[in-house]
C-alpha cells in the first residue's frame, strides 16, 4: 500500500490558494489562468487585467469577485472626482477674486451730461431807464450792553450806629462833622482785611490819588458789611477841600465805588 505524500499550501497575494505536491513541480489548487478579463478598481475606477493583484494606478489591492460599491454617501469619496471637483471650485474662487480686482482698477465712469438736456440761455431783461433802485438799509450797529459794576454798596453819613450802619446819610462834609461810610457786599468777605483807595476829581475830569489801595481796614470775613467813621476835620488836613471817589477793594477785586465832597463853610 503507498502512501500519498502531504501537499504543502501557498496562499497567493490575491488569496487564491496553491497546493503544491511534495515531489514534483505539478500545481493543484484554485488559481485562475491569465485571461483579457479586465478588473476595475473600487478606490479609483482605473482598469486592471484580471490577474493583477494591486491597481496600477493608485496601488491598492484589488477585490477580486467582490461587487464594486458606489459611494454611500451623497459626494463621491475616491481621489480623482475629489480633485476635478477642489479644481472647479478653485477655477470659480480665482475667477471672482480676479473680477473684484479689476472692478476696482476701473471706478465707475461719472454721468456727466448723460441724458440731460443743455440748457437754453434766457434772454437778459435790461432794467428801464426810468426805474431807480433804491439803495438798502444799511442795518443800525448793535450796541453792546456795559459791563456789570462792583457789587457792593457805599453809603456815606454823620455818624454810625450800634451795627456799623449810617445815621444821617449824607455826601457833604464840611468842618467839625465825622465822616462815616459803610460798605455792604452780596456774600461775606472772606478776607480780614480791606482797600480803600480815594482819588481826588480835578477840574479837567483826572484823577488824583490821595489814598493808596492798601488792605489796612480790618473786617469780620462771616460779615457782609464794614463801616468806619473819623473826624472830617482830619481829611480836610490830608486831602483838602474837594470832590472825591472812595473805591473798595477785596483783594484785587473792586466790590463798592461812591462819591463824596469835603466842602468849606
Amino acid at each position: 500500500m503507498h502512501s500519498r505524500p502531504p501537499a504543502v499550501g501557498v496562499l497567493t497575494a490575491g488569496g487564491h490558494l496553491l497546493r503544491l505536491r511534495a515531489a514534483g513541480t505539478a500545481l493543484e489548487g484554485t488559481a485562475a489562468p491569465m485571461t483579457d478579463e479586465l478588473v476595475e478598481c473600487f478606490n479609483c475606477g482605473h482598469s486592471n487585467p484580471e490577474w493583477a493583484q494591486v491597481c496600477r494606478a493608485c496601488g491598492v489591492p484589488l477585490r477580486h469577485g467582490e461587487p464594486i460599491l458606489a459611494p454611500a454617501g451623497r459626494l463621491p469619496t475616491d481621489r480623482d472626482s475629489l480633485l476635478s471637483i477642489g479644481a472647479v471650485i478653485g477655477t470659480i474662487l480665482v475667477a471672482v477674486l480676479l473680477g473684484l480686482f479689476v472692478s476696482g482698477l476701473n471706478p465707475t465712469e461719472p454721468s456727466v451730461g448723460l441724458g440731460l438736456e443743455t440748457p437754453t440761455p434766457s434772454p437778459t431783461v435790461q432794467p428801464s431807464p426810468s426805474e431807480s433802485l433804491a439803495p438798502s438799509e444799511t442795518p443800525a450797529p448793535s450796541v453792546s450792553a456795559a459791563p456789570a459794576g462792583p457789587a457792593g454798596t457805599l453809603v456815606f453819613g454823620a455818624g454810625l450806629d450800634e451795627n456799623d450802619q449810617v445815621i444821617e446819610p449824607t455826601d457833604t462834609f464840611t468842618a467839625g462833622m465825622d465822616f462815616a461810610h459803610t460798605v455792604t457786599v452780596p456774600e461775606p468777605w472772606g478776607v480780614s482785611t480791606i482797600g480803600e483807595q480815594v482819588v481826588r476829581i480835578l477840574d479837567d475830569g483826572t484823577e488824583e490819588e490821595v489814598q493808596g489801595g492798601a488792605p489796612i481796614f480790618s473786617v469780620v470775613p462771616d460779615l457782609t458789611y464794614a463801616g468806619f467813621e473819623v473826624p472830617v476835620d482830619n481829611l480836610f488836613t490830608d486831602w483838602g477841600p474837594g470832590i472825591y471817589e472812595m473805591r473798595v477793594f477785596a483783594g484785587e477785586v473792586l466790590m463798592a465805588v461812591g462819591r463824596f465832597t469835603l466842602a468849606e463853610g
